[in-house]
């Protein structure tokens, strides 16, 4: 499966921090950023996740969910969200399904190695499950307003 603008974004069903679940069917009639992060507590994406935390109130104001998803565990989420106070919804893809069918499971390179990792990318759906913008390879700095910005339009 493969996501383009235009088209529906692919449905999940994910373990949450706190125990939870959450599903992209769930969150209809409201609109919804998706974040795919590599790792909990690191210091891009500790970056990336308190600037979403910092901007919720404008999100929420948009009704707009922020779901955060890396293949770390519900365990890991819950320490990251309890030591950096972070309100929205952390998403756990151990098997790494759901980062694949966004297509940011992707081959990377540091010091001349090759391995496979999470993209930081980010999806932005609409109200009725249909993905209306995409960022990949995600630098943090100025992100999390643009993705505000971007959701400001819809």
């Amino acid at each position: 499966m493969s996501v383009a603008v235009g088209k529906p974004a692919p449905d999940f069903t994910l373990p949450t921090d706190g125990g939870g679940s959450v599903s992209l069917k769930g969150l209809r009639g409201k609109k919804v950023v998706v974040y795919f992060y590599p790792k909990d507590d690191t210091p891009g994406c500790t970056k990336e996740a308190c600037g979403f935390r910092d901007l919720l109130p404008d999100f929420s104001s948009l009704d707009a969910e922020i779901i955060g998803v890396s293949k770390d565990s519900v365990t890991k989420h819950d320490k990251f969200k309890a030591k950096y106070e972070l309100p929205f919804t952390l998403a756990s893809d151990e098997d790494g399904k759901i980062v694949e069918a966004y297509g940011s499971w992707v081959e990377k390179s540091m010091y001349g190695k090759k391995y496979m990792g999470i993209d930081r990318s980010t999806f932005l759906i609409d109200e009725k499950g249909v993905l209306r913008a995409e960022w990949r390879k995600v630098k943090v700095p100025g992100h999390v307003e643009e993705v505000l910005a971007r959701a400001k339009e819809l």
